[in-house]
């Protein structure tokens, strides 16, 4: 895929201000500290168009990105230890599944796990949610420069194991720029569906 456009569009905090065009969407989610923008800005390779930044759970909105005019990335409140309230907390996660479970355009959602470690029970029991909603899924194994190869085709299949799960799980690195072909792919397919990719 080649991006020829990249448009941060809105953030919004409530379902009323999502766009309404029906353009398809792929989402991304995964812990607060996962590197989320970070891969965000390597698939569009752009260096700062999704926040970077160094206080995990920094992200409390839905992040809006239009794509080639054609179809967005959609960027979701990080999950895990969020310096926020108990209050704040529940509000985003209403917010989260509001938008699983309610967006007729969304086609595709990562979810987001760090290569280096084992998932952990709230990955487990996130990951088992949405392997119920009907929106296809795959995990994306983040930051895997971190570790040899031998490590990551380990760790990919430890992940499967942990996670009980029969998705896809692609390692990448946005810092090295691997991965992201095996990504794009996934996604072209999810696209063509909608005929979007010829």
């Amino acid at each position: 895929m080649k991006v020829v456009s990249s448009v941060f569009e809105l953030s919004a905090v409530r379902a009323s201000q999502w766009p309404q065009d029906g353009i398809p969407e792929i989402a991304f989610i995964g812990r607060s500290n996962v590197g989320k923008s970070s891969l965000l800005n390597a698939l569009i390779g752009r260096k700062r168009l999704a926040r970077v930044s160094g206080t995990p759970g920094k992200t409390q909105q839905v992040n809006f990105f239009l794509i080639n005019g054609q179809f967005r990335f959609v960027d979701l409140p990080g999950y895990g230890y969020a310096a926020i309230s108990r209050q704040e907390r529940i509000l985003l996660a209403q917010l989260i599944q509001s938008y699983l479970t309610g967006r007729g355009s969304l086609v595709r959602v990562a979810h987001l796990l760090d290569i280096r470690h084992d998932p952990m029970n709230s990955d487990v029991e996130f990951h088992h949610w949405l392997q119920e909603l009907s929106t296809s899924l795959l995990v994306v194994a983040t930051k895997a420069d971190k570790i040899s190869k031998n490590m990551q085709v380990k760790q990919r299949i430890r992940i499967a194991q942990v996670l009980q799960s029969r998705v896809p799980v692609v390692p990448v690195s946005a810092e090295k720029r691997t991965g992201l072909e095996n990504l794009w792919s996934l996604f072209e397919e999810d696209l063509r569906g909608r005929g979007i990719v010829e």
